[in-house]
C-alpha cells in the first residue's frame, strides 16, 4: 500500500472517531468513499473494492462505537432497553444484508448507498427540530420493528446504521437528540458483528482481493482506521455533551447531504475539489 494511502486512512481514522463519538454515527458513509478509493487505487475491480470497503468498514466500527459508548453511558444518555432490543433484532438482519451486498453489482450498491443518504437528509430537513414533549415510546415490538431496516442497512453498506437509526429514533420514536446519539452507538455493538461474520463468510473464497484480506475484510486498513479512530470517539463524545442539540442535528444532516453527493460524483462533474 503507498505511504499516501495510508497517510489517507490515519487521517481518515481520526475524523471518522471523532464523529462517531459527536453525531452517533458509525462513520462508515465516510470510510467507505475513502476507502474505495484507496482500493481503486491498487487496482481492484468495482465489486471487490466497494465490498471490501463495506466490510472493513463494519470491522473499524464496532471498537470505534465501543469507545463511544463507555464516554456517553459515563453521562447516562444510553437508553439501553432500546439499544438491547433494536441491537439484537438488528444483527440477523445485518447479517442478512451482507450476505445480499456479496451478491449485487458494486455499481448499484453506490447510487443506492447515495440515494438512501440523500432521502434521510431531506427527511430530516422538513421534521420538526425542537426536542420532543413527550416521552419516548419505548413499545418492544415497535422498536424491533424499527431495528429491521437499521440491520439491513448495516450489512449491506458497511456503516453503523447509525444513518438511520437517529432520524427513526429521533422523529419516530421520540428521543432526545442527546439520546438518540448515544443510544445509537449502543446499538452498533450488535448490529456491526451480524454484518461482519457476513462479509467474512461470503468472502472467504472470493477472487482478486488483495493480500491479508479476511473475507472482504482488508486488515492492514482495519489497522489503519482503527489505531486512530479509538481515541478520537471519546473526544467526540465529549464535545458532544457541550453541544446544544440543534447545532447536532444540524452537523450530522450537512454530513449527509455531502456524502450522499460525494458518492454521486456530482462534485466531480463540476469539477470541484472536494
Amino acid at each position: 500500500m503507498a505511504l499516501t494511502n495510508v497517510f489517507v486512512l490515519l487521517v481518515t481514522g481520526l475524523g471518522v472517531g471523532f464523529l462517531s463519538g459527536l453525531l452517533g454515527i458509525g462513520g462508515g458513509f465516510i470510510m467507505v468513499p475513502v476507502q474505495y478509493a484507496v482500493f481503486d487505487s491498487m487496482g481492484l475491480a468495482t465489486d471487490a473494492a466497494i465490498r471490501l470497503a463495506f466490510g472493513t468498514s463494519l470491522m473499524v466500527i464496532l471498537p470505534t462505537a465501543l469507545s463511544g459508548t463507555m464516554r456517553h453511558q459515563g453521562k447516562g444518555l444510553v437508553v439501553w432497553r432500546a439499544a438491547a432490543i433494536m441491537g439484537l433484532c438488528g444483527t440477523a438482519a445485518s447479517y442478512l444484508g451482507a450476505t445480499l451486498a456479496t451478491h449485487v453489482a458494486g455499481g448499484y450498491m453506490k447510487l443506492a448507498f447515495s440515494i438512501i443518504l440523500l432521502a434521510s437528509a431531506v427527511r430530516m430537513v422538513f421534521s420538526r427540530t425542537m426536542e420532543p414533549a413527550a416521552a419516548p415510546r419505548d413499545n418492544p415490538w415497535l422498536l424491533a420493528a424499527a431495528a429491521l431496516p437499521i440491520g439491513l442497512l448495516t450489512g449491506i453498506f458497511g456503516i453503523g446504521g447509525g444513518i438511520l437509526a437517529i432520524p427513526l429514533m429521533v422523529m419516530g420514536l421520540r428521543f432526545r437528540m442527546h439520546n438518540a446519539v448515544a443510544t445509537s452507538l449502543a446499538i452498533m455493538l450488535f448490529t456491526t458483528i451480524g454484518g461482519i461474520t457476513g462479509y467474512i463468510i461470503n468472502g472467504i473464497d472470493a477472487a482478486g482481493l488483495p493480500p491479508y484480506s479476511l473475507g472482504y475484510i482488508h486488515l492492514p486498513t482495519w489497522m489503519l482506521l482503527t489505531v486512530t479512530s479509538i481515541g478520537m470517539a471519546q473526544v467526540g463524545a465529549i464535545t458532544a455533551h457541550r453541544m446544544p442539540a440543534r447545532l447536532l442535528r444540524f452537523i450530522f444532516v450537512m454530513l449527509m447531504f455531502y456524502m450522499a453527493f460525494r458518492m454521486l460524483g456530482l462534485f466531480e462533474w463540476l469539477g470541484w475539489p472536494l
